[in-house]
């Protein structure tokens, strides 16, 4: 049988960042690809690659006004934008992976400060005069990424297309696909590329491992 290995996109992304600094779209593609290739050396051997399942959301393409200057913001030219697209097809030429977007549900979408802004904000040590054009960011909640991967871990485990799942992510929004994976007898696998996961996770896979190198960093 063969190995499945489904990526959250926006976790990897993150950690991947967090190890290896800012890349261009298809260094980071490429070194998605050889982390999965590795995943498959196991015990001295060599397993089959079903495929390589990667859910991320195509950037906004909105046009909004910043909160700070007043000036006109298109997101479809952002650097952030930008680099996502050309990721996306980057991994579109790659063999055997498979994109899966969601979207960025835009109609709950809102200028917040960023997390430190935020703490210095509520705790007094700033106020909202002090804020600066970096400051503040666009946030878009992704949808349709944790139903899609929980569809694909239901399919391949029905369908019986592979016998291990290897899932790269680090919440555990996929505690009930990753039940129902092993109910029906798949080796289930969380990577979560050496980020600290809920001790209770443990019970509901049947291993834990991470093939990029570790972190220097304790911080990362």
């Amino acid at each position: 049988m063969a190995t499945a290995i489904l990526i959250d996109g926006d976790f990897f992304l993150r950690r991947y960042r967090a190890i290896h600094g800012k890349q261009s779209p298809q260094d980071v593609a490429d070194g998605m690809h050889r982390m999965c290739l590795d995943h498959l050396n196991q015990s001295g051997q060599r397993r089959n690659l079903y495929r390589i399942f990667f859910y991320d959301c195509p950037p906004l393409t909105k046009k909004a006004h910043h909160p700070i200057t007043g000036s006109a913001v298109d997101f479809s030219k952002t650097p952030v934008a930008v680099w996502r697209t050309e990721f996306h097809e980057a991994l579109k030429k790659l063999r055997k992976v498979a994109l899966r977007l969601g979207y960025l549900n835009e109609h709950v979408a809102h200028w917040t400060p960023r997390p430190e802004k935020l703490k210095h904000l509520l705790f007094g040590k700033i106020t909202v005069s002090a804020l600066q054009e970096e400051d503040v960011l666009y946030a878009a909640p992704q949808k349709g990424v944790d139903m899609r991967i929980g569809l694909d871990i239901a399919s391949i485990s029905f369908k019986r297309q592979a016998d291990q799942i290897i899932l790269i992510a680090g919440d555990s929004d996929f505690v009930p696909a990753a039940k129902l994976a092993r109910r029906e007898g798949i080796d289930f696998i969380l990577d979560p590329i050496w980020a600290t996961i809920r001790s209770d996770l443990h019970e509901h896979i049947d291993g834990l491992r991470t093939v990029l190198q570790r972190p220097s960093s304790p911080g990362a």
